[in-house]
């Protein structure tokens, strides 16, 4: 089985095609608020962009090819690199982020809806550069290849082969025997998302700019936000609650919503998966709410301290947990928060109680559902990887007796169930050794430790020099190409990574 270098360039010219056409939105917005020399950096990279990926869209002939699952793996990779590098360029062009190798960090993050920043002001951005940014959320969300698969339909080139390199892993059945049917249908439910959450956080009063910008990042679960300190910035209780009701339904199975519309309701709760969604976020949130609230003695249980010197010490406004609703709202927001891997902030969790900051980071394996916008590990796989221990416990009692291992009332295939225990291997593989390369910048462990885990989740902020006040422009330019690398092999769930780095990928005679 060979590589098929014609039917993955004419992707990567349709690719090249969706991201000129999509920087589009930040000259418009450049142009409404007159900052043209980040409208002239767009452009520079625009319109050169666009006409090479029209010419190989058009001018490759691949006829002679049939597109397999060997040039998936291939293609995938190299459409979120490409895509990363291209939206790039016009940052350090205008002068937003003049350091090259810091634009590709943030573009990464932006495209593989991390929300890791080497900024250290946002606000002093132009506003065309900070809508390009959290647009690459959007785009990244429900994943580039999907829109890319739509235009190629018409060229006889296989979606099923592009989505399988792409989102590797246990997802629910399809909504179509056609994968562009699908990607229609999801995107759908994406552009229903996004229209709904725009219009709610503009009459929470939230201006349009704003509103628009902070729905990409919701949507696609990314977090970039145009003030330093994120959500915080709006000391409003209705647009924390409107983001976190959004941040809830985009880290959930996308097809739930489908199948919810054709067969009721009643049949989302039957799914084993969303049940484990909701038992594992909720407890988080009594857990953590619990924590803070005896912390910091609101229910004055301990006569001998108050709110305010609790509150004094961890940094917050006095007045601010002074109501049981307004600690319960920060520690159901950054619960949500993290579990769906957004990363935005009402809060300085960095200043919560160790108890607290230990959920949120066991929060940042878990990550969201199957076949949602979310990252990390997915609820899909800690069920199964249960299952499996369960099974593992049983025949260690019962060494003759059967044990079959079900998902949903159907039995769980051996194949699957050994692919998502070689991904788990993988991840945490993947994290001790980059914990490794990153503690080579001399940081404490706790920094080394949460960079790599936030990068390779797709959360956002981490702990120590990398929390949600913070970000990674400490960090060297190895480290930064490293965490960029973490962030787009954690989008594609690794494996197709780790098959790229295979010497058997590269010999067809062992394919």
């Amino acid at each position: 089985m060979t590589v098929h270098f014609k039917s993955i360039t004419k992707m990567l010219g349709a690719l090249m095609m969706l991201i000129s056409t999509a920087m589009l939105l930040p000259v418009f917005t450049g142009l409404f608020y007159y900052e043209y020399r980040t409208i002239t950096a767009f452009l520079i990279v625009l319109i050169p962009c666009f006409i090479a990926g029209f010419f190989l869209y058009k001018k490759v002939d691949t006829q002679s090819e049939r597109f397999n699952s060997r040039d998936g793996y291939l293609a995938v990779s190299l459409c979120w690199l490409i895509a990363a590098l291209i939206g790039a360029l016009p940052l350090t062009i205008s002068g937003s982020i003049p350091n090259y190798i810091e634009a590709f960090f943030e573009m990464c993050s932006g495209f593989s809806t991390t929300g890791s920043t080497i900024l250290t002001n946002v606000e002093v951005l132009p506003k065309s550069a900070l809508i390009w940014r959290s647009f690459s959320h959007w785009i990244g969300g429900m994943g580039i290849i999907v829109l890319a698969m739509v235009f190629l339909s018409a060229s006889g080139i296989k979606g099923q082969h592009i989505a399988n390199a792409e989102t590797p892993g246990p997802t629910m059945e399809k909504l179509s025997p056609k994968y562009t049917t699908t990607a229609r249908n999801l995107y759908l439910a994406y552009f229903l998302f996004t229209a709904a959450e725009t219009i709610l956080l503009m009459t929470g009063g939230m201006n349009l700019y704003d509103s628009i910008l902070h729905t990409f990042g919701t949507v696609g679960t990314g977090g970039f936000s145009s003030y330093n300190d994120s959500i915080a910035h709006f000391d409003s209780l209705y647009i924390h609650w409107i983001i976190i009701v959004f941040m809830f339904l985009c880290a959930i199975n996308f097809n739930i919503y489908f199948i919810a519309i054709r067969q009721g309701i009643k049949t989302i709760f039957k799914d084993s998966e969303f049940k484990l969604h909701l038992i594992i976020i909720f407890s988080a949130i009594g857990l953590i709410t619990l924590n803070l609230a005896f912390s910091s003695n609101i229910f004055g249980l301990d006569k001998t301290s108050d709110v305010g010197t609790f509150l004094a010490i961890n940094g917050e406004d006095s007045t601010h947990w002074s109501s049981f609703f307004n600690l319960f709202t920060d520690s159901t927001f950054q619960t949500v928060s993290i579990m769906s891997t957004t990363g935005y902030m009402t809060s300085d969790f960095q200043l919560w109680p160790t108890f607290s900051k230990m959920v949120l980071l066991l929060l940042m394996f878990v990550g969201g559902s199957s076949s949602s916008t979310g990252g990390g590990m997915k609820v899909g796989r800690l069920l199964v990887m249960g299952k499996l221990a369960r099974r593992g416990l049983h025949r260690q009692l019962h060494p003759k007796q059967v044990y079959l291992v079900k998902l949903n009332g159907q039995r769980l295939r051996e194949e699957t169930a050994i692919s998502i225990t070689n991904f788990v291997f993988l991840y945490l593989l993947t994290l001790t050794v980059g914990t490794l390369i990153i503690s080579i910048n001399g940081f404490d462990v706790i920094t080394s430790f949460s960079a790599t885990l936030t990068c390779l989740s797709n959360v956002g902020p981490g702990f120590n020099l990398v929390g949600p006040t913070m970000n990674f422009h400490l960090f060297n330019n190895f480290s930064k190409i490293v965490l960029s690398i973490f962030m787009i092999g954690g989008r594609l769930e690794l494996y197709t990574l780790f098959i790229l780095l295979s010497s058997r990928y590269w010999n067809s005679n062992k394919v």
